[in-house]
């Protein structure tokens, strides 16, 4: 996966357990985070070459476990950071490839071995991007046309789970008071300094609330002033190093951003009433023109002389009407 500062923001997010715990207990799906015991969490390094295509990837690995029927075990949570502009459709088998290169890593390593068995993996995909995502959940679908019957056992599955940050609706992520909650509100403020003025607010309340508030509001921190280079907001970033601590200095550099904003807001008003207007008067004159070569009399010359249509258009519509 191609790396850029936006993912490094969230690989730092997510290299603590707690915003891990976030991301399941928030987000995915209830019966699967019921089952976690989040205090056993436990990182692991995804950075490996792959041998197929000689590819480095850094994706975020945990492991974390989890009692089901009595037995207790160890499950891989591979998380996918996919903030590409367009939607990759090839991501189930990019997934797969790279599933299939952790465990090589894990009997490499000998935290496993073949006479183990290998442990369940739950692949989450967490996307931040403005398209409809797109692409299939499983490999599996992505085989067209669906093989015949007694070759669908044979083929490849492995279906991942989809975080959407674009989805949830304001309210949704207002239900959750997590600190990573409050990183998706900003994500989905978009480039709107008014609405990001907003989820900033939300964020500090969030942190002033965690017990933990020194530690998360560094983190925090770091991530905003990415976020906020991303977007090339003018602000003093260097002076920026608590949002807590800093929350005045950054409201009124939003504040600021918010003004400009309205105020370009009112001038490209303005701009899109002149166009209206322009286009408006054109389609009266070319209407005009229509009416006027409808009687047959007049020539192109004198229909331009007319109304003031240049010639060519003039031209051009008569040769429309024949048509």
């Amino acid at each position: 996966m191609s790396s850029n500062h936006h993912d490094t923001g969230y690989k730092e997010l997510f290299s603590h357990p707690e915003f891990v715990q976030q991301l399941i207990e928030g987000f995915a799906p209830n019966d699967i985070a019921g089952l976690m015991n989040f205090a056993t969490l436990k990182q692991h390094s995804g950075n490996y070459i792959t041998p197929l295509f000689e590819e480095k990837f850094e994706d975020v690995v945990w492991s974390v476990e989890v009692t089901w029927n009595g037995i207790t075990q160890d499950v891989f949570l591979y998380i996918l950071l996919e903030f590409q502009s367009a939607v990759d459709r090839a991501i189930p088998i990019r997934l797969m490839h790279y599933v299939a290169c952790f465990y090589s890593e894990l009997l490499k390593q000998r935290v496993i071995t073949p006479g183990q068995g290998l442990p369940p993996v739950f692949p989450v995909v967490l996307y931040n991007g403005s398209q409809k995502w797109a692409a299939k959940a499983d490999i599996y679908d992505m085989i067209a046309p669906e093989p015949p019957e007694f070759l669908r056992v044979y083929q490849p599955h492995l279906r991942y789970y989809l975080v959407d940050e674009s989805r949830y609706t304001a309210e949704e992520l207002n239900s959750k008071a997590t600190a990573l909650s409050g990183v998706f509100g900003v994500e989905n403020a978009g480039e709107s300094w008014e609405s990001l003025q907003a989820a900033v607010d939300r964020v500090v309340a969030i942190i002033q609330a965690d017990p933990d508030k020194e530690r998360i509001d560094r983190v925090i921190t770091r991530w905003i002033k990415r976020h906020l280079q991303r977007l090339g907001a003018d602000v003093s970033l260097d002076r920026l190093s608590s949002l807590v601590e800093d929350r005045d200095m950054l409201a009124e550099n939003l504040e600021n951003l918010v003004k400009k904003e309205r105020l370009e807001g009112l001038q490209e008003g303005r701009q899109e009433g002149r166009r209206e207007a322009e286009l408006r008067a054109l389609a009266e004159k070319r209407e005009t023109v229509r009416n006027l070569l409808s009687f047959g009399v007049l020539s192109d010359e004198q229909i331009a002389e007319a109304t003031g249509m240049a010639l060519d258009e003039v031209a051009r519509l008569r040769l429309e009407d024949k048509h």
